[in-house]
């Protein structure tokens, strides 16, 4: 048992929450967010002391009765997923910290913007340790309420306000489904304890209430992380700043769904039930997300419905319950959380130099932003799944098991084709982003003066780009071992992950046809639409 634990979870809101309300009064603006970046850097490097026992396959624990008489306590559990989320939950906390210094006005109070965040924090810490599903359902609904005052942090606009209580409504409704599925769960199983669960699953999911947890759960899930057709919640929270859409949209709030059917996979996955829903619903939210991006004028709007897409993504990938799809699903996790807080950081440069977001009103950008619009540049190619980009691996791994379905037959039979599909549209929008933004003509009508930001709101952007190049070139040296002990936690203890190989480059096969398909269709769809319908 190690007492790492639950510092590295206070932490934020014991010393951040403090240090954000003194330090903002009494020292200013600047000290308070790097006394705020300190904190989290703190909790970052405790969490690496113990990347090393986790790698090897040790899993530290920490316990403390709650309610011991039902059997509830406040169990937390460092096993390789745990993190996973742990690590980009506070390494990206970090970016988001110092962009919001550099993005938000004088006028707008940065201690309130800390506050909330480090309980935000606090909260999805929370949900990736807890071994316990009441502990993990108190800390999943205080993200619901936390993300409600960050996405409605400018509450003098009715939009943000607006935005705010549809995210409540549905995650939080959703957050009740889940309360009702753990109930039934920790009955059937006779435990709360997620880990304890995890040894009673074959008789779990032979139980006739199995359905009714596991339909309540999902229900938890898809709402959260914008599966079809709950999704509808996250392009409206585009009306919070920039910085809470870069942090919960990329690397957090929207991947708890993820992370939950992760962690509970080993206690009611593999069932065809299972994979026909989780991978069903994935499937469909792919390609309805990612052919509404291609339309959205707004940029955070079509990263937000660009973002809907990638969850669906990875959902899909969870659903099938092999190994390998294991694999692909956590690599793709790692990845999109780069490249996305890139574009949403670069989106918000966008906004705050030019006054606008709206694309029809953008162009040309590069000779005012040449920075930004190389950083972008770079981002997007990582999205769109371009080499040698981290995109581009897990886009292929992602084909490679599209191709390989066996459990449900509707799913293998239309998913190789609709993944293509859903690609060619994530190149589509990509391209989009880009040329509609910094070529395609002069800025119309522009409220502001364009040019590059200050290096310090520059920097954040810079190092997750840097994540992209480096991760695509050298898979196997940054994420492999990660990967591998994440994707084992995932399958669960029955199953034994095959051996695999992270790379760029695996020879001419018909996943790199499928992509090459992707990438051809995905131009002809932008540059269709561009010149035939005036998109722009």
């Amino acid at each position: 048992m190690t007492t790492l634990l639950p510092i590295i979870l206070l932490l934020p809101v014991c010393a951040g929450i403090p240090l954000a309300a003194w330090g903002t009064r009494a020292l200013g603006r600047a000290p308070a967010m790097v006394a705020v970046s300190l904190v989290v850097g703190c909790a970052l490097v405790l969490l690496l002391s113990q990347g090393g026992a986790v790698m090897a396959g040790e899993v530290p624990v920490w316990t403390m009765p709650w309610i011991p008489s039902m059997g509830i306590g406040i169990d937390l559990r460092l096993d390789a997923l745990a993190f996973l989320f742990c690590f980009l939950i506070l390494a990206i906390g970090i970016l988001i910290v110092v962009y919001a210094y550099y993005y938000l006005h004088d006028h707008d109070p940065l201690d309130k913007f800390y506050i909330t965040l480090m309980v935000f924090m606090m909260a999805m810490l929370g949900i990736a340790l807890s071994d316990n599903l009441a502990t993990l359902v108190v800390f999943w609904e205080l993200t619901s309420l936390s993300s409600f005052f960050l996405i409605g942090y400018w509450s003098r606009n009715a939009d943000s306000r607006r935005s705010a209580r549809v995210a409540l409504a549905v995650t939080g409704g959703g957050g009740l489904a889940l309360m009702a599925g753990a109930v039934l769960l920790a009955q059937i199983g006779d435990s709360y304890r997620i880990s304890e669960l995890t040894t009673h699953a074959a008789a779990i999911v032979d139980d006739p209430r199995y359905v009714w947890a596991l339909v309540l759960i999902l229900l938890g899930a898809f709402t959260k992380s914008a599966q079809y057709p709950f999704h509808f919640w996250l392009p409206a929270a585009m009306a919070a700043p920039t910085p809470v859409s870069a942090y919960l949209h990329s690397a957090t709030m929207v991947k708890a769904g993820l992370l939950l059917v992760a962690k509970l996979h080993p206690v009611i996955g593999g069932t065809e039930l299972y994979t026909a829903l989780v991978s069903g619903f994935g499937l469909v939210t792919l390609v309805v997300a990612a052919g509404t991006a291609v339309f959205k004028h707004d940029l955070k709007g079509l990263l937000a419905y660009s973002t809907i897409s990638h969850l669906g993504i990875i959902m899909f990938l969870l659903g099938l319950s092999t190994p390998l799809a294991s694999v692909a699903a956590v690599f793709h996790i790692m990845n999109h959380a780069s490249f996305k807080a890139a574009l949403f950081m670069s989106a918000g440069i966008i906004d705050h130099e030019a006054g606008t977001r709206d694309a029809r009103r953008l162009g040309g950008l590069w000779r005012f932003m040449p920075v930004t619009m190389v950083l972008a540049t770079l981002a997007a190619a990582a999205m769109a799944g371009i080499p040698p980009f981290n995109g581009f691996i897990s886009k292929e791994m992602f084909f490679e098991q599209a191709l390989h379905i066996e459990s449900v037959g509707w799913l293998g039979t239309l998913a190789p084709v609709l993944v293509v599909v859903g690609g060619a549209f994530s190149v589509a929008y990509s391209v989009r982003y880009i040329h509609d933004t910094f070529f395609n003509g002069e800025p119309r009508d522009v409220p502001g003066h364009p040019h590059d930001p200050p290096v310090g709101m520059r920097a954040p952007v810079v190092l997750l780009v840097i994540v992209c190049v480096l991760v695509g070139l050298m898979p196997a040296l940054i994420a492999q071992p990660l990967v591998a002990q994440t994707a084992a936690a995932i399958a669960g203890p029955t199953s034994v992950v095959p051996e695999f190989h992270l790379s760029l480059w695996h020879g001419f096969n018909w996943p790199l046809l499928m992509s090459a398909i992707a990438v051809a269709a995905g131009i002809g769809i932008y540059w269709s639409l561009q010149f035939r319908f005036s998109l722009h």
